[in-house]
């Protein structure tokens, strides 16, 4: 098995084990749950990769197969909540292409960022995102867009410019800043918010795919194999969402930034004192 998978994926060559193989299948499939109701896929799928690749494989591997695994569930999850919950097009439209634009700039330039320094900037991020969102029980619970026109457009693309180069650059949190962005600035429920902020992450995937496999940064059979499980997790998770609704997601969501803001933070303190 190491050997077949060393010998397809891109460099350098991958060696795992089964059980390493397996584990990382579980933590997708656990991820794309996750990402399909709040976001935070990265919380967990990326921790995962960096842990159990070999120490030889490369950041912008990491980041690149990453991404080929979370495609396939952010795919599902969207077309899942399609079926029944609609957005308008005149806010999705720029929102998308500026998060494309967003993330294909944040993957350029991924290489060259010292992700050290970007660490502390988004644990700030998070527990004021988390603060914001505990505080104001209300919000998305109710869907009432306050912008239409002109004024809903930009504000949809600078959403998705911001945190489209931040998903191209890191990644972790990125589905669960769609989500409030989308629900505090444009008047969304945490329902229709996440529905486009599917949309969203789906395109910064995209993006980073495209720009890492350019450069041959993607091992693609394990990538493959995640992807499937990542698929049935974000199926799952967006049919469960879609049943409970807002409160549900609010829930999640807000537990999902929690965990997220412990990680940064313990990350944060090994910086400074390693």
């Amino acid at each position: 098995m190491p050997q077949s998978l060393a010998g397809l994926a891109a460099s350098p060559a991958v060696g795992i084990s089964v059980w390493v193989l397996a584990a990382l299948v579980l933590a997708a499939f656990v991820a794309g749950w996750v990402d399909s109701v709040a976001g935070g896929r990265g919380l967990i799928q990326l921790p995962a990769l960096v842990i159990a690749l070999p120490a030889d494989a490369s950041t912008p591997e990491i980041l690149g197969t990453n991404k080929l695994s979370s495609v396939a569930g952010t795919l599902v999850a969207t077309l899942t909540y399609l079926r029944t919950i609609r957005v308008p097009v005149g806010m999705v439209l720029p929102l998308v292409v500026a998060a494309f634009a967003g993330s294909a700039a944040g993957s350029s330039v991924a290489r060259f960022i010292p992700k050290d320094l970007l660490t502390p900037v988004v644990l700030v991020a998070v527990v004021a995102v988390g603060a914001y969102t505990y505080l104001k029980p209300t919000l998305g619970r109710v869907h009432e867009e306050r912008h239409s026109g002109w004024s809903r457009a930009w504000r949809s693309g600078l959403i998705g410019v911001v945190i489209g180069f931040y998903d191209g650059v890191l990644g972790p949190g990125t589905g669960s800043f769609f989500v409030i962005a989308i629900v505090a600035f444009l008047g969304f429920g945490f329902l229709q918010g996440t529905v486009a902020a599917k949309l969203a992450n789906l395109t910064t995937n995209l993006a980073s795919i495209l720009v890492f496999g350019i450069h041959g940064e993607v091992l693609w059979v394990l990538g493959g194999c995640m992807a499937i499980a990542n698929l049935a997790g974000g199926f799952i998770g967006a049919k469960m969402a879609m049943r409970h609704g807002n409160e549900f997601i609010r829930t999640v969501f807000l537990v999902v930034i929690g965990v997220l803001a412990i990680k940064l933070a313990w990350d944060t303190v090994a910086q400074w004192t390693g």
